[in-house]
């Protein structure tokens, strides 16, 4: 299916840009995550599971997050999982399906599903919003008559610190 846009490079040309670990100083993460769990009234869990992967600063699967959170009661990957599927039903984290991880959402109560753009050199991952190209997988699934239950929109590649770097 054809959406219009040229190339990956363009959607990313259009598009506003963040990544989930540029939130600021270690205080001011916990400042985000206090105020933001008063919001959302997370779980013990949930914020244990949250906290992790803001401060590890990339993509986490679960087991690498049961690993780091053992210490604080965690025995199980269904404890994990648990808390990652709460978690991305809130809107506080997405799943990298490519991945196999998982990574902080950047902005909360977003209309547009996120276009992630993945650097295969050093696991950089940027969240993007592109209300166009919404728009287009909105039209796109009307017309056809198709009725999608969420969209994942994954770019791999090499972002640009690593695609700047010279291979001679």
């Amino acid at each position: 299916c054809y959406l219009g846009v040229a190339s990956a490079k363009t959607v990313l040309e259009k598009t506003r840009a963040c990544t989930s670990f540029d939130q600021g100083t270690s205080k001011d993460r916990h400042a985000m995550m206090n105020d933001q769990n008063r919001k959302a009234k997370l779980t013990k869990n949930q914020s244990l599971v949250f906290e992790a992967m803001l401060q590890a600063g990339q993509p986490m699967g679960a087991y690498a997050l049961l690993d780091q959170l053992r210490d604080h009661g965690f025995k199980a990957p269904l404890q994990i999982y648990r808390a990652l599927d709460q978690l991305a039903e809130l809107g506080f984290v997405h799943r990298l399906e490519s991945l196999n991880a998982w990574t902080p959402c950047c902005e909360a109560n977003h209309e547009a599903p996120p276009v992630f753009a993945i650097c295969d050199d050093c696991g950089c991952v940027k969240e993007h919003f592109d209300e166009q190209l919404a728009q287009r997988i909105s039209a796109m699934s009307k017309q056809t008559g198709f009725r999608p239950n969420h969209s994942i929109i994954e770019i791999h590649g090499k972002c640009d610190d690593c695609g700047s770097v010279s291979t001679s």
